[in-house]
């Protein structure tokens, strides 16, 4: 490979490196300074901004629609379903990150950092207040860094600024000789750091995929260290990397299901649904503009058909039913349908959580920062997925499918198989008698709707959560960086990212809702794993991770989800709508601490064999250490990384002996 020679090499001393270090590590709101880390040598992968962003809604160009990347299929034409208000502006905010704990994602990456040949350096962009905020993304950490450049050219040459946009803190005074000099040394430390990321960047992957390389990497770092605490703590590892860092029986037909007698009393009722405790579920349908519903509640007072009159009252509340003419008896009729096809049997994946789901998309959907940003059929799209995305879920794990070869697995070439069963399932009752809600919609209607329930109930499928993350997360923070701080939603595309991230949000919120519903959600998602777990036993598989009731950590396995799955997307959801959601973020936060409280009560599980039998031991024998955890990178990953990407795995074998073997798989599993 040719290598670019710089027209500059000097050796004036650097200013002092300025990057955010883990929380535990110094004290809250004081910067590092050189003594608290003297010898990192790397650059940081966390470039700090003036202030938080706020996000305020404007009105797009009409014009605009499709303009950044043409036509889209999945996009209505503006005539039909142009976005009536599509512009997130960013603005300056008092708030700071520091007043709450940040995820992983802004703890140093340097010893992953794309490019070897990165030099400490200081970015002109950091300001002066003691409530900085952090971008993390590669593609909005260059841009930050040639915005600098861009600034400290002005202030070099004495250019006056015709950016009206421009930075307020670039001067146009001239320099002292020495300030001129240190200032010129910076720029092009600068200007060198980006073009040495430029020349790593692959042509073939996406901003965001450097992005969600990066995030696979810290990860895996952090849970690596979490493997070696514990042998809870390797569980819990295996567990997150299993479910969220990737890449059955035979396909049921959609059975007929009865439901005359419920229909002919429930056209008029106010709910959707028959029951003699009308008045206890008007009373907790009262809260279905809430975050926090309790959907137990609203199960037991509708005669356990919570999806029903969850989604009846949502479409009462948006008035969709109107806006779609969709008839009354045919809704009812395809929601009876629709939730009878979930199965009650199952803990966790049945029509409570498509409810809970559903309800939490609605209130997503209605944060003030996202008002009018969407069209009422994306808003009916969207709706629509949450309540179909796991019909039809047999209680099992895509891996569990894929490993006894069922005929789902099999059908869809091991691919999001319950995902794509979840979409073919919900489509074909739309064609069952009485059941079609979407009739009155034209054709362009029908295939665009049809599209973007494909891509939201897709992004459920939890191995994507890294993408989705990095999609966001980079979309955020790029607009931070830019000189018009505004994020456009006119285009399907990004839409389409918001809303998908929104389904998904709702799919992962369980830990953001009141702590007496978060833990009956947690009990119902263990009693379905530990079910899977006793399945894979009866037939000799190896029991999946936190899937084995003799030996899983049920506390400390939420603690985990929270720290590296919940916390960075809701934090990074919360960047996006500021400050809607900061109540949501305070609820994750104590959550996660009452959990956290709640580990040292929890006796640690005996050993058990393989056959699920207590293993004895014998007298001075250790109990064994599982071997250490490691997360495996994609061939195209370990090319970012050069010669990183070939790790030195250290396994631990039950004499507790620490050998270094090279690790050659490079297929992620």
């Amino acid at each position: 490979m040719c290598k670019v020679h710089r027209r500059f090499s000097g050796n004036l001393q650097l200013p002092p490196l300025s990057w955010r270090q883990a929380e535990k590590e110094r004290e809250r709101g004081r910067p590092l300074t050189p003594e608290d880390d003297p010898v990192t040598p790397s650059r940081p992968t966390s470039l700090p901004i003036a202030s938080l962003p706020r996000i305020d809604i404007t009105k797009a160009d009409p014009d605009s629609f499709e303009g950044e990347n043409g036509p889209s299929f999945c996009c209505s034409p503006p005539d039909l379903q142009a976005s009536p208000g599509s512009g997130l502006v960013l603005h300056p905010n008092a708030a700071s990150h520091g007043q709450r704990r940040e995820s992983f994602l802004y703890r140093s990456d340097s010893d992953y950092e794309l490019s070897p040949k990165s030099l400490s350096r200081n970015s002109s962009i950091v300001g002066e207040l003691h409530g900085e905020d952090l971008i993390v993304t590669p593609f909005a950490q260059v841009l930050a860094s040639l915005r600098t450049v861009r600034n400290n050219f002005t202030t070099l040459t004495n250019v006056q600024d015709m950016d009206p946009l421009g930075s307020d803190y670039v001067s146009m005074c001239l320099l002292a000789d020495e300030s001129y000099q240190k200032l010129a040394m910076e720029t092009m430390e600068e200007l060198d750091w980006c073009l040495d990321q430029l020349e790593t960047i692959q042509t073939y992957r996406s901003v965001s995929d450097m992005a969600s390389n990066k995030f696979k990497r810290m990860l895996n770092r952090e849970l690596s260290h979490l493997s070696e605490m514990s042998r809870s703590g390797n569980q819990v590892s295996e567990y997150i990397s299993n479910t969220f860092l990737g890449e059955l029986q035979q396909q049921h037909g959609v059975k007929k299901v009865s439901h005359s007698s419920s229909i002919s009393g429930s056209i008029g009722n106010r709910f959707g649904v028959k029951t003699d405790q009308e008045e206890l579920l008007s009373k907790d349908l009262e809260d279905i503009n809430k975050w926090g519903l309790n959907i137990f509640k609203v199960a037991e007072h509708s005669q356990n058909r919570p999806l029903t009159c969850v989604m009846y009252a949502i479409f009462q509340e948006r008035d969709l039913m109107r806006t779609f003419k969709i008839p009354t008896d045919t809704f009812v009729t395809f929601m009876l349908t629709l939730e009878g096809h979930y199965h009650s049997d199952v803990a966790y994946h049945n029509s409570l959580h498509a409810a809970d789901v559903a309800q939490s998309t609605h209130i997503l959907l209605s944060t003030p920062a996202l008002d009018a940003v969407f069209t009422d059929l994306e808003i009916l799209a969207a709706i629509f997925a949450a309540a179909i995305h796991d019909v039809d879920h047999p209680g099992v794990s895509n891996q569990f499918l894929i490993n006894t070869n069922s005929e789902l697995a099999l059908m869809y070439n091991d691919e999001s198989v319950l995902e794509n069963h979840h979409l073919a399932v919900g489509f074909k009752l739309l064609q069952e008698e009485n059941c079609d809600i979407f009739q009155n919609l034209n054709k362009k209607q029908r295939q665009t709707l049809r599209r973007m329930v494909i891509d939201m109930v897709l992004a459920t499928d939890m191995s994507k959560h890294m993408s989705l993350l990095a999609n966001l997360k980079t979309m955020v923070e790029t607009k931070k960086v830019t000189s018009s701080g505004v994020l456009l939603l006119d285009n399907c595309t990004d839409r389409m990212q918001v809303l998908c991230n929104v389904v998904h949000c709702a799919d992962l919120s369980n830990p953001t809702k009141p702590l007496d519903l978060y833990r009956q959600w947690t009990d119902r998602i263990m009693d379905e794993f530990f079910h899977q777990g006793d399945r894979e036993r009866e037939r000799g598989m190896e029991v999946s991770p936190m899937c084995d009731k003799h030996t899983a950590s049920v506390e400390r396995t939420q603690v985990g989800f929270i720290d590296y799955i919940v916390h960075p997307l809701w934090e990074t959801w919360a960047d996006l709508v500021h400050p809607d959601a900061q109540d949501i973020l305070d609820t994750l936060e104590d959550n996660r601490n009452w959990y956290q409280s709640m580990i040292p009560q929890s006796p640690s599980p005996p050993f058990y064999a393989s056959d699920g039998e207590e293993s004895p031991l014998q007298e001075g024998e250790d109990r064994p250490v599982a071997s250490k955890f490691q997360f495996e990178l994609t061939l195209d990953e370990q090319e970012g990384l050069g010669t990183e990407g070939c790790g030195v795995v250290v396994d631990t074998g039950r004499d507790g002996m620490e050998t270094a073997t090279q690790d050659e798989s490079s297929a992620e599993t």
